[in-house]
């Protein structure tokens, strides 16, 4: 694992319940690439190969949209090391969750 992100999906909707509804429908696809993922309360942590992280934030795009938003900004952190590996999830906030 090379590579983590931490994506906040803002769609534009209508109030805050379709918001949140578009961004669950988002939080939805993110888990079915089967990556590891964490959820928080601003934007979504996921780790795995780089490539595959860039569609990811990709496809996060078009689910919005499917979902109903009519415009979305999305904000990206990306950790990479092209060669080597990152911290993973858990060893960077486990201490804190217990």
């Amino acid at each position: 694992m090379n590579a983590s992100i931490g994506i906040q999906i803002v769609p534009k909707a209508t109030d805050d319940r379709e918001v949140i509804r578009i961004v669950d429908e988002v939080i939805a696809y993110i888990a079915s690439t089967g990556l590891s993922f964490f959820v928080g309360p601003l934007e979504t942590s996921v780790e795995g190969d780089f490539d595959e992280l860039m569609d990811v934030v990709k496809n996060c795009q078009k689910v919005a949209a499917k979902a109903g938003a009519k415009a979305i900004s999305t904000y990206v952190k990306i950790n990479y090391r092209p060669n080597g590996e990152v911290l993973t999830i858990e060893e960077k906030v486990s201490k804190h969750h217990k």
